[in-house]
């Protein structure tokens, strides 16, 4: 069994994935994930375990993706305008 988990998350519109971790859990990405996909948002995620072959970021790679550094970070924000924006409709 693993005990840590690298956490990849792939803008799918744009082509581009990022790396976070590695944790141990990975519920709040996971949920956060599945939060921007019923948003409307085109990502998707893996968590795929750390291993000898994985033990760095570097080593990792998604075929036809190119690495974008802060990918999380900027999908979350476009999530937080998404949300703000069907607040703001509603009242």
């Amino acid at each position: 069994m693993y005990t840590k988990s690298w956490q990849l998350i792939k803008d799918d519109s744009k082509r581009t994935f990022d790396i976070t971790g590695p944790e141990t859990n990975t519920n709040h990405f996971t949920n956060s994930v599945h939060g921007m996909q019923r948003a409307g948002m085109n990502v998707s995620y893996s968590t795929p375990p750390l291993t000898n072959q994985t033990i760095s970021k570097e080593k990792i790679k998604v075929l036809g993706y190119t690495h974008e550094p802060g990918l999380y970070e900027r999908l979350m924000k476009e999530h937080r305008a998404i949300l703000l924006k069907s607040m703001d409709d509603e009242f």
